[in-house]
C-alpha cells in the first residue's frame, strides 16, 4: 500500500498508533504544517523524557480521560505546541489513547523523514555525541544509504563504548560490550 507521498507505508501503520500517526501526518501535510508538527512532537518527546509526572499521565491507565485531556491542554501553551498537535493530543486524551503517544511520535517522525526523502538512523552511544561527531556520522551514513539521514540519538552506558547504529533493516554494532562478548565466546571455544 502506498501513501500519497509515494513512500511505502510500513506494516506498523496498521496498528492503532500507526493509524493515529497517519492521520496526524496527513493533516499536517494537507495544512503544510509538517515542520511545525515535527517540532512540537520533538518538544513533547523531550518533555516526557524529562518529566516523570508527564510520562505517568501519558502512560497510566489510572488517569481519567477528562483529567488527562485537561493536563494535556494546559501543556500546549507551556511547551509552545502548534495548534494542530494540540488538538490531536486532545483527541488522544479523550479517546484514552495517550499510551500510544510514544509510538505515534516515532511513526510521525518516520513519515516526515520519508516525505523529505530522508531515512532515519537510531544511534546508541555510551556517551553523548557532540555536534561535530553527529555531523561526521551523518555524512558517513548518507554515503552508505544514498540519501539524507536523520539521526535519533540515545545514550546507553551499558554498551561501555563505541556505537550501535540501526539504519533501516541494517544494524552496525561496534560497541565495546559486543566486542568483549565476542572475545569471551571465542575464548570459551
Amino acid at each position: 500500500m502506498e501513501n500519497s507521498g509515494g513512500n511505502q507505508v510500513n506494516a506498523g501503520q496498521a496498528s492503532l498508533a500507526g493509524r493515529y500517526a497517519s492521520a496526524l501526518f496527513g493533516l499536517a501535510r494537507d495544512e503544510k504544517q509538517i515542520d511545525s508538527v515535527a517540532t512540537s512532537l520533538d518538544s513533547l518527546s523531550q518533555a516526557m523524557a524529562e518529566s516523570p509526572d508527564l510520562k505517568r499521565v501519558v502512560s497510566s491507565p489510572l488517569v481519567k480521560r477528562n483529567e488527562a485531556a485537561a493536563i494535556i491542554a494546559s501543556l500546549v501553551p507551556v511547551l509552545s505546541l502548534d495548534p494542530l498537535t494540540g488538538r490531536f493530543l486532545g483527541v488522544l486524551a479523550k479517546n484514552g489513547r495517550l499510551g500510544e503517544l510514544p509510538k505515534v511520535i516515532d511513526q510521525v517522525r518516520a513519515l516526515a523523514a520519508g516525505h523529505r526523502g530522508e531515512t532515519t538512523a537510531q544511534v546508541t552511544t555510551a556517551h553523548p555525541l557532540d555536534d561535530d561527531q553527529v555531523a561526521a556520522l551523518k555524512a558517513q551514513l548518507k554515503a552508505r544509504a544514498g540519501r539524507d539521514v536523520t539521526i535519533e540519538r540515545s545514550v546507553d552506558p551499558s554498551i561501555l563504548g563505541g556505537i550501535v547504529v540501526r539504519l533501516g533493516s541494517q544494524m552496525i554494532d561496534a560497541s565495546i560490550r559486543t566486542k568483549l562478548d565476542t572475545l569471551a565466546q571465542a575464548m570459551r571455544g
